[in-house]
């Protein structure tokens, strides 16, 4: 269970990354409320004798930050960021709405269909107007994914869906000028996202019997192979291309610029042998592939190490050396994802990637930037709620992990007051309960 510390390191970046997922289909979008009804998801409640607990629509109108992502737009702050991009308002404005609510073309919204829902049910889910049917007739899980419910209880998927909109796509991209015009970064894994949202689903016997058993690692590392093959096509893209002095900078680490400048924080990192005043390319995530990675396929484990060493050192050559490292880091992860979807995560692999996430922040050379430092906290995340899930650890082993997690978060609270050793001293306290 995240605790409420938490809860809030991450909310503050949720709030305003939250994001309409890419919408393939072209079905009638019927609005959250038919989804609301007693005897469908608007329980307040769970109920006991229902396959699901029926109270999906409560816990995202009350709880998930996804409800409130059009009603955020009106707000002084996105007034703030529309004016400085010199829009009219921010409700209006398809590069906001297409981020902030479910926005489908006016032909595809139903009678009961409000742009102000935000993002509901639909924008994760799939137009319900083929699926609606079978999914009230009580047919299964797969019935209802034929007929066009999207599957987002499948790792790929999900991480397709989500990542789509939390680091986005050719035209859904929250670039340097949007974020200099006030809009937060975009920090995302999939794993420790779909918890705090907070899942309206709840892994049961009912659950595992429709859709198997979910292993949050599993869910980690699809995460990272899909974060860092979207990355590449960002990279790839020629509307990110290098222009005269100019270049994309929200494909690089915005820590890279964006520090304190009284305090000495730079140190050598072996993953992108970069000289001190170097920018360098956001690579926490596939910092965290390197690990996962590693106990998947060891020999892609190598060849993504050196190529994305070779990617950071193209940074300082030419845009074309970069384009070339980027096609090889990407076709990389792309086949890390079918070798992550077969992959049993075991009580061994908890074992070995929890010590290799501690030794990519503790061994010399290792990644202490903030971006990784976040990755990091991020991945132990998931990997001590595997070790939960899957019964790799009791309680008693893991309330003081729990207990030390909380000091990993209040480590890595906010870019700017960040410290590197005292993330070290927590990561070390961490590291010394791992049971296994």
């Amino acid at each position: 269970m995240i605790g409420f510390l938490r809860w809030q390191v991450i909310a503050c970046a949720l709030f305003f990354a939250l994001t309409a997922s890419a919408r393939a289909d072209d079905v009638v979008h019927l609005g959250v409320q038919s989804c609301a009804g007693n005897n469908c998801h608007g329980a307040v409640h769970p109920i006991g004798n229902s396959q699901v607990p029926q109270n999906e629509y409560f816990i995202w109108s009350e709880k998930d930050k996804h409800a409130h992502a059009y009603s955020v737009l009106s707000n002084d702050r996105s007034k703030r960021i529309a004016k400085n991009l010199g829009l009219a308002d921010a409700e209006h404005a398809p590069l906001c709405l297409d981020c902030h609510a479910d926005n489908v073309p006016p032909a595809q919204r139903g009678p009961q269909f409000q742009l102000s829902d935000g993002v509901g049910c639909e924008a994760c889910h799939g137009g319900a107007e083929k699926w609606l049917g079978p999914h009230l007739s009580g047919e299964s899980h797969a019935a209802n994914i034929k007929a066009g419910l999207y599957p987002t209880d499948q790792p790929e998927a999900r991480a397709v869906r989500c990542l789509s909109c939390h680091v986005g796509g050719e035209k859904k991209f929250v670039t340097h000028t949007i974020m200099g015009a006030g809009h937060p970064p975009m920090p995302f894994e999939l794993d420790t996202y779909t918890a705090i949202e907070p899942a309206h689903f709840v892994v049961n016997k009912s659950y595992i019997e429709r859709k198997g058993r979910p292993n949050d690692m599993q869910i980690w590392a699809m995460g990272l192979a899909n974060d860092v093959k979207l990355r590449m096509d960002l990279v790839l893209s020629p509307a990110h291309a290098a222009k005269g002095v100019n270049f994309e900078l929200s494909l690089f680490d915005c820590q890279s610029c964006h520090h304190s400048m009284s305090e000495l924080q730079w140190r050598a990192r072996s993953t992108t042998d970069l000289p001190p005043g170097r920018i360098k390319l956001y690579d926490a995530t596939t910092v965290m592939l390197l690990v996962a990675a590693d106990r998947v396929s060891p020999d892609a484990a190598k060849a993504l190490a050196t190529h994305l060493l070779a990617l950071h050192a193209a940074t300082g050559d030419s845009w074309d050396a970069v384009k070339r490292e980027a096609t090889t880091v990407r076709e990389i992860a792309d086949k890390l994802i079918p070798q992550i979807a077969s992959h049993d995560f075991t009580k061994d692999d908890a074992a070995k990637l929890s010590h290799a996430v501690v030794a990519s922040a503790l061994n010399t050379g290792g990644d202490l930037d903030y971006s990784g430092a976040q990755q990091q906290v991020m991945a132990l995340e998931s990997i001590v709620a595997a070790m939960k899930h899957l019964g790799f650890a009791d309680e008693k082993q893991l309330a003081p992990l729990e207990a030390t997690m909380n000091g990993l978060y209040e480590a890595v609270a906010n870019d700017q007051t960040y410290k590197p050793d005292t993330y070290v001293a927590a990561m070390k306290a961490f590291s010394s309960k791992l049971p296994i």
